[in-house]
């Protein structure tokens, strides 16, 4: 279903929700979905996310607002308020190996209970799990994360649901548009039916519930690192 904006999708999304936020890094985040959960002022909330944005923005701002009560994450190293609260254990968090994290989701959203990793194994990331030998390697058993809603940016999307992301976004926005009850996409051009070519959708309208076409997209750099020029004759 067509929504106006960020935030009349949000209608239902209250006070101890677990919802995933895509993107990778800072390319390809749900700005306006992330605006409007500041905006509603829900708490309590659980987030499952590659990374926790940055200072002042991303899910950055959600963590400065203490709305987010637990982290389950991969990368956090650019957020010094995340740093901040995790050092003073004033936030949940589970850290989890990068491919370890996109598979548990993407297992998520395809019906897989749990399967068998090597990642982690004799580390701290396998205490508490149960393990198991395959042909003579340890594996531990990883379950699958779902969420009661997924937030995803899409590049292009039409009135049914179809998305189409644009590179870096694909990290993490398909698979966690499958993982969610209710997923919600944001989308920077909103087309009708058909004007997509079905060759090069990436997230069919049967995952999707809500859309609504986005606004006022920074589409900050994470990094950004310049190479001073140098006179060649010197």
């Amino acid at each position: 279903m067509v929504y106006q904006d960020a935030l009349s999708c949000l209608h239902d999304f209250s006070d101890g929700s677990i919802f995933m936020a895509g993107g990778f890094g800072l390319c390809g985040i749900p700005e306006n979905l992330i605006s409007a959960i500041q905006q509603k002022a829900v708490t309590d909330l659980t987030c499952i996310s590659n990374n926790a944005g940055v200072d002042n923005f991303g899910l950055g701002l959600l963590l400065q607002t203490r709305q987010i009560k637990k982290m389950i994450a991969s990368y956090v190293g650019e957020n010094k308020e995340f740093e901040r609260q995790f050092l003073s254990k004033e936030l949940e968090v589970e850290l989890i190996p990068q491919g370890t994290l996109a598979e548990r989701i993407r297992a998520g959203g395809s019906g897989i209970p749990a399967f068998w990793t090597a990642t982690g194994v004799g580390t701290e990331i396998e205490e508490g799990k149960e393990k198991r030998i395959f042909d003579g390697k340890t594996y531990i058993l990883e379950h699958a994360l779902k969420a009661d809603f997924a937030f995803v940016k899409a590049w292009r999307g039409d009135h049914f649901g179809n998305l189409i992301y644009k590179q870096t976004a694909r990290n993490f926005n398909p698979i966690m548009a499958m993982a969610g009850k209710v997923t919600i996409a944001e989308v920077e051009e909103l087309v009708e039916p058909g004007e997509l070519e079905p060759d090069q959708v990436h997230t069919a309208s049967v995952f999707v519930q809500r859309i609504f076409q986005g606004k006022n997209y920074e589409k900050r750099i994470e990094q950004l690192t310049l190479n001073e020029a140098k006179d060649a004759l010197k």
